[in-house]
């Protein structure tokens, strides 16, 4: 049997299987059925670790296994692998949900709240920063902020970008509003973003930016999130953010924006 690495590669991101599953379940599909040893033998995958690798994979849902001597395994059709699969991931990510809903009740989030707390103590300002790389990263932290804004948050976004903070802010920003937090979002706004901006405006003040292209996040003029590439060329994968806690930087840029901001016209 011959698989190109790039196309087993790609089955491992997808399936989240590794090296040797990858290699053992293509090799049974393109056999139907199959006994342990002939898959060790198509696959060069260690005889020792074939049966561990098809105990595994049918737990996944990914074969089965046949009665009778020799102990024979059955691909299935991979359209049901997918179904089985997409079943398995959200079983597992609602029963992690679950745990860690649970966590919030339990002393152990106490105790790791309270270390938290005595090391922030002997932490400078200056050493609260850091890069962040990959969009998902970016949004993770920039909600993080968002949910712990106390009084303002300064949003400046590209007109695509206006589209992504629908989707992945829009529950943190509502709860900000009820909070009375003052929201502001500057960014050029046109025909791909007019209606999202629309929607945005239920939460936020919006005011439309269309020659000044930058992408940044004031929260409570005490930190800064700055993603330091172009939206529209980078892949999301190696987007990458600049993470700062200076109030004095954080004021300086909030009253430069202020300055802006005055010349920018409302939605």
């Amino acid at each position: 049997m011959i698989v190109k690495e790039e196309f087993l590669g790609r089955l491992r991101k997808i399936f989240d299987l590794n090296l040797y599953e990858v290699r053992v379940w293509t090799a049974l599909l393109s056999r139907g059925v199959s006994t342990a040893g002939e898959l060790s033998n198509i696959s060069d995958v260690p005889r020792s670790r074939t049966y561990d690798i098809l105990e595994t994979l049918e737990k996944k849902g990914f074969i089965v296994m046949k009665l009778g001597k020799p102990i024979k395994f059955v691909a299935l059709k991979p359209e049901e692998v997918v179904e089985r699969v997409k079943k398995n991931l959200v079983r597992e990510a609602n029963e992690k949900s679950k745990r860690l809903d649970k966590l919030k009740e339990e002393e152990i989030l106490t105790e790791l709240s309270s270390l938290f707390t005595q090391g922030v103590k002997f932490v400078e300002p200056s050493d609260l920063s850091g890069s962040l790389r990959g969009r998902q990263n970016l949004y993770n932290h920039l909600d993080m902020m968002i949910r712990e804004a106390e009084k303002t948050i300064t949003i400046v976004t590209t007109a695509p970008g206006l589209n992504r903070k629908l989707e992945m802010l829009m529950p943190a920003l509502e709860k900000a509003k009820k909070r009375g937090v003052v929201i502001r979002i500057a960014c050029k706004i046109d025909s791909s973003n007019k209606e999202v901006a629309k929607e945005l405006s239920k939460v936020a003040e919006i005011r439309h930016m269309p020659k000044m292209r930058g992408r940044f996040a004031i929260i409570d003029g005490k930190q800064l999130l700055f993603m330091i590439l172009d939206d529209e060329t980078v892949h999301p994968n190696y987007d990458v953010a600049i993470w700062l806690s200076t109030e004095f930087f954080a004021k300086a840029m909030e009253q430069l924006f202020e300055a802006a901001w005055k010349g920018f016209k409302k939605i």
